[in-house]
């Protein structure tokens, strides 16, 4: 009877563990984007005179606000730190479950807590959890991480990437979630006070500690999770492989270590190596996979990064040891050192994209310019290398565990049910991630296409110009443009800042439109399309570029019998205030980048009177700079010139406190195209509007 009691109550711990590591899981990543998103609305607002902000604006938030917010994250941070004092009191775990269950519920529902501070709550509850689960129930630790990150992957599946527990409609579901949480954590604590008053001795298998090298490799192990193997739309932007085939594999890779006789077949592995060796030969593996997986495009480099992600599954029992009674637990500090150890990776993996953006240091700190920002700058095409330092630390756990290997077996119901779980699972990953059918536009007797709407956004990563994440806003925008063909730039389909969501595949089916992505920069940032009218075809090509990298992507249409050629591309950013390089030398890396435009299109295009051209995008200059001269000079056609539309309807770069210029264009090959009308979209969505012009298919000459 006692043995089922326990049996019982080992369930029960890890039901309970399961609900943290997804309440943690979906906080952190929350956490990431909202911490990205304040401080950067912060920077904005210190940049302008209050009086010219416009009142109500999201994301237009105080300095000193965000500090506060900064300030409490911090004690969060440090909360475990309290496990060191009040470790041996179990009833800590009742106050650290119902800290994260507050903090959850807090944040969907309507209140004028911060999202932070609510966020913040839940990390640092979880933090304390986690400390104390390793304390007395060691051995659910592992059930923490891996259900909690199968767990986010289904949320993500029904949510085409993008979180829907974080919207304001999950609250009910969220509170009773939350009360079930409290509820076990009551039921847990009492239960295991219980059973250990029924034991001859404080050592039992499930008491443990976690030492330094545990703490650095949970570190690493959750930043690889969280930036690549955990969410499946990264690792097909990684491998260039396609989100719906892969996005089943990645949960199925994920929690296949739930079931003990995958985890025994594993120890016979690892256990035929030498235990000195076991550990880089496991690190080896992985660092190679990876390698394999960014560096390889296709179904070959999808499949490195499912071993890759069922590798790293694995090691999360490798983070903590038996512990006896007399020894001394430090697992509360060593968790903190996990935290920092990810948010150094999480900042370098952002200067990996944000390089390009790189300001010298202000004057009390101008002693550090010759040192920071080159050493910044320098993340330029470092991310597989920030990828292999996640590897290398997530492994060292593993590399001085010698004397044991923590995957045990189980019995064979245990086994199955774990199997039955894990693809249960990715089935319904499979049905949630299926693509809808779309039935694109075309010109028939039946129904004529005589004209189509085209329009250009660059959507600012999903960001408004204070750094509001809007992809509501965005869908809106190009759905009030009626545009039947987008052309986006500064896209992103899976970087941590912008909370991991696709936002190509998010947009495509939410409007119901087919999406084809370039990427330019890490596999996760660049140019992408969105039509109505079928595609037919579509490729890319990287442009040189100093600062920021930037492409040229080309995507061709068919309305009708012919087709229509789109060349979709963001030049050069220029940046008033750099130090790096003058305005001058970056119009330059604009006027090198246009010319290389103009050599991939003569081949094309130059001997063709009839072809169906259209060259859009992000130009970063106004109509009569050199760049839209030369444009002209060239046989193009820019719809809103001549139109009589005031500067201010035609102008597309709406930022407070500048003037409003036409920095997006949608220019039109030699009149082979002839446009009907030209308009800007009026919503601040983005920090550009979306300029949309409608255009006649037949009988353009």
């Amino acid at each position: 009877m006692r043995s089922r009691l326990r049996l019982g109550l080992q369930q029960v711990f890890v039901i309970e563990a399961a609900l943290v590591g997804l309440f943690f899981i979906s906080a952190t990543r929350f956490l990431i984007g909202m911490i990205y998103s304040r401080a950067g609305g912060a920077s904005i607002v210190l940049s302008l005179d209050p009086s010219t902000i416009p009142a109500g604006i999201p994301g237009a938030v105080d300095a000193s606000t965000v500090s506060n917010e900064i300030i409490f994250l911090v004690y969060m941070l440090a909360l475990p730190l309290l496990a060191l004092i009040l470790g041996r009191i179990r009833w800590v775990t009742i106050v650290a479950v119902a800290l994260i269950a507050a903090g959850r519920a807090l944040m969907v529902a309507n209140t004028s807590i911060s999202p932070i501070i609510s966020a913040g709550m839940v990390f640092g509850g979880s933090l304390v959890y986690i400390a104390m689960l390793v304390r007395f129930r060691a051995q659910a630790l592992p059930y923490l991480f891996v259900i909690g990150i199968g767990a986010d992957q289904v949320f993500r599946a029904v949510g085409n990437t993008l979180d829907p527990s974080w919207s304001p409609d999950y609250l009910t579901t969220q509170i009773v979630l939350s009360v079930i949480l409290v509820v076990l954590g009551i039921i847990t604590t009492i239960g295991q006070g219980r059973q250990q008053k029924s034991e001859q001795s404080e050592v039992m298998p499930n008491y443990g500690l976690m030492p330094i090298w545990g703490g650095i490799g949970l570190g690493g192990l959750l930043f690889i999770e969280l930036a690549l193997l955990g969410l499946p739309n990264t690792v097909a932007g990684r491998s260039g492989f396609d989100y719906t085939a892969l996005a089943p594999f990645i949960t199925l890779a994920t929690l296949l270590p739930l079931i003990p006789w995958v985890r025994q077949r594993a120890s016979n592995f690892v256990g035929v190596f030498d235990q000195n060796a076991r550990g880089w030969l496991w690190m080896l593996l992985m660092a190679l996979l990876i390698v394999f997986g960014t560096r390889f495009q296709g179904i070959i480099a999808g499949i490195a990064l499912v071993i890759a992600q069922f590798t790293a599954s694995l090691l999360w029992w490798w983070l903590v040891r038996p512990h006896s009674e007399k020894e001394r637990q430090f697992t509360g500090l060593w968790l903190v050192l996990a935290v920092l150890v990810f948010l150094l990776l999480v900042s370098a993996d952002n200067f990996t994209y944000d390089y390009g953006y790189v300001q010298n240091m202000p004057a009390d700190l101008a002693f550090l310019n010759p040192y920071v920002p080159p050493f910044l700058r320098a993340f330029r095409g470092f991310g597989l290398g920030v990828l292999l330092l996640g590897i290398f630390l997530a492994a060292l756990p593993m590399v001085q565990t010698r004397r044991r290997i923590p995957w045990t077996g189980g019995t064979r119901l245990a086994s199955f049910f774990g199997l039955v779980l894990a693809v249960g699972v990715s089935v319904g990953v499979a049905a949630a991630v299926r693509p809808p059918i779309i039935q694109g536009k075309r010109d028939t007797p039946q129904t004529p296409l005589n004209s189509i709407r085209i329009g250009t956004y660059n959507i600012h990563a999903g960001f408004n110009e204070f750094f509001y994440f809007d992809m509501d806003g965005i869908a809106r925008t190009i759905q009030q443009s009626g545009a039947d063909v987008v052309l986006l730039q500064q896209v992103e389909t899976g970087r941590l800042t912008s909370f991991g969501v696709d936002e190509v595949l998010w947009l495509a089916r939410r409007l119901g439109m087919g999406a084809r992505f370039f990427p330019t920069n890490e596999g996760l940032q660049g140019l992408a399309v969105l039509s109505r009218v079928e595609i037919v075809d579509d490729e890319g090509v990287l442009l040189t570029s100093s600062g920021s990298q930037t492409g040229l992507q080309r995507v061709q249409i068919r309305p009708d019998e012919g087709v229509i050629t789109l060349y979709n591309t963001r030049l050069e950013y220029l940046l008033e205030a750099s130090e790096a390089r003058s305005v001058d030398q970056q119009q330059q890396d604009q006027q090198r980048q246009l010319n290389e435009i103009f050599g991939l299109l003569s081949t094309t295009y130059s001997n063709d009177k009839n072809g169906r051209l259209l060259v859009g995008g992000t130009f970063n200059n106004i109509p009569d700079s050199p760049i839209g001269d030369q444009m002209r000079s060239a046989g193009f056609l820019d719809p809103f010139a001549g139109t009589g539309l005031p500067q201010e309807l035609s102008a597309t770069l709406w930022r407070t406190g500048y003037p409003k210029v036409q920095f997006d264009y949608l220019w039109l090959w030699k009149r082979s195209l002839v446009p009907v009308g030209a308009n800007t979209v009026n919503t601040n969505a983005s920090d550009h509007r979306m300029a949309v012009i409608e255009t006649f298919i037949k009988g353009a000459q």
